[in-house]
């Protein structure tokens, strides 16, 4: 007949051992990355003045893929087309416009928040 097996004690992990101290507890379960840094309108800035499309895009989207998620970038153009086709766009590739406004006359600007990396 065999003897008893260590499973069959039934001790707690975390009961007293004789000498009166405590198991050690278990390892903490892992914690989720730490979220990206808060931006505001004025720590990125991109001034295009003088850019006309694409090309107001393509420097807006390049601006984007360097800064971290949930960063903001403020854009600011004086293209009239890009008014609309710079928020439109960045919509379509999955990032949050926030703003669109005028800044003077002739002169916009377009407020994005990283969404997609």
């Amino acid at each position: 007949m065999a003897g008893p097996t260590a499973s069959s004690t039934t001790s707690s992990p975390a009961a007293p051992s004789p000498s009166g101290d405590r198991a050690a507890p278990a390892a903490p379960a892992p914690r989720a990355a730490p979220a990206a840094p808060a931006h505001t309108p004025a720590d990125d800035h991109l001034d295009l003045a003088g850019e006309v499309c694409p090309y107001t895009f393509v420097r807006t989207r390049l601006a984007l893929e360097a800064l971290p998620l949930g960063a903001r970038l403020a854009v600011e153009i004086d293209h009239e087309p890009a008014r609309a086709s710079v928020p439109r766009s960045a919509r379509e590739w999955g990032q949050e416009v926030e703003a669109v406004e005028q800044v003077a006359p002739g002169r916009w600007r377009i407020v994005l928040i990283k969404r997609v990396t």
